[in-house]
């Protein structure tokens, strides 16, 4: 006892190393991010350079509803990583759900963007430089996302099939590492491409 009359304690918490997956998803993760960085200044050193149109202000619109979805998907996610923790499989299914939903309308919306630009637009990967490095960058987003949906859709399977169980939560949290990730090199590209590009 102290002499305030309170017991002190020496206790501490014993330090415990990452599991394997975080760690390997966060190596991923920093690979990926070199690749991003390396086509986001490749963006930025040719913008405004294209010697022909038509140019980023003429056929950009800002895709607006489509980014709120994929922001909003990084909540539903931590949502679903959180109720399964807790073992509640019905809200984890439900997020997951929610999750995969909102990554779809992502890349719905970024589906059909595409299609006015070459159809209605005229504007190819080979029509100028605005072209190539636009469908380079946005595109090797979209891949990633893509991924991330089926990855998630996998989840969701085994969550509905009673597959996925609290003891699971580490592995759906190393997923949702992921889904971060994508979500957070949108708000780069969106700022670069659809804000100060134009």
């Amino acid at each position: 006892m102290s002499q305030t009359g309170f017991a002190t304690s020496n206790v501490s918490v014993p330090w415990e190393m990452p599991s394997r997956g975080t760690v390997g998803m966060a190596c991923l993760i920093v690979a990926e991010a070199s690749i991003f960085i390396i086509f986001i200044v490749a963006y930025i050193y040719y913008l405004g350079k294209s010697l022909t149109g038509p140019t980023p202000r003429e056929v950009l619109d800002l895709p607006i509803f489509t980014s709120i979805c994929l922001f909003s998907s990084s909540a539903t996610v931590h949502f679903a990583v959180s109720a399964l923790e807790h073992g509640k499989r019905s809200l984890t299914t439900l997020w997951l759900a929610a999750t995969a939903l909102l990554g779809s309308i992502f890349i719905g919306g970024t589906a059909h963007e595409w299609y006015q630009l070459i159809v209605h637009e005229h504007l190819t990967i080979s029509t100028n430089l605005f072209g190539t490095t636009f469908y380079s960058l946005v595109g090797l987003h979209a891949s990633h996302v893509i991924v991330g949906l089926i990855l998630l859709s996998i989840a969701l399977i085994f969550s509905i099939t009673g597959g996925l169980t609290s003891r699971h939560t580490n592995r759906l949290e190393v997923l949702s590492l992921y889904w971060h990730f994508v979500d957070a090199v949108w708000v780069v590209v969106f700022l670069v491409v659809y804000v100060l590009g134009r």
